[in-house]
């Protein structure tokens, strides 16, 4: 099935943004982990919430939807990034993950010892396999 432009923009978005989403996870995390807990109930009296604040930490990780989000993109491309063969980890490196960008789709063929096209083939693949293991259109 053919992927809409959007969700192939969407997808390479993610990988440009690939580090800087896992740095976001972990600050997320940390957050979570090193809020204080939240009194909403500071006249006394009986609380609506649970009095164990690890339960509580680990409900909120385990429930927060940005969190949840992030993390499954980003095991998705992990998952399919460790599965490619070595040629296409390049690719992908050279493509997404290389600050500043000079490359342009000619110079990275160049570099795989591939023509444009098949170059262009191979993010393809990629870009298909990501979309597909998180699964959008």
């Amino acid at each position: 099935m053919k992927l809409k432009k959007g969700t192939i923009k969407h997808v390479e978005s993610e990988l440009f943004a690939y580090h800087d989403t896992k740095k976001e996870i972990e600050q997320i995390r940390d957050d979570i982990i090193r809020s204080t807990p939240y009194n909403d109930n500071p006249e006394g009296g009986r609380s609506s919430e649970r009095g164990d604040p690890t339960a509580r930490t680990v409900e909120t990780l385990v429930t927060h939807r940005k969190l949840e989000q992030l993390e499954r993109i980003t095991k998705a491309i992990d998952n399919i990034y460790t599965s490619l063969p070595e040629e296409r980890k390049r690719l992908v490196k050279l493509k997404y993950w290389t600050k500043p960008q000079t490359l342009t789709w000619d110079g990275i063929a160049r570099e795989l010892n591939v023509s444009r096209r098949q170059a262009i083939r191979w993010r393809d693949d990629i870009l298909h396999s990501i979309a597909d293991r998180v699964g959008w259109r």
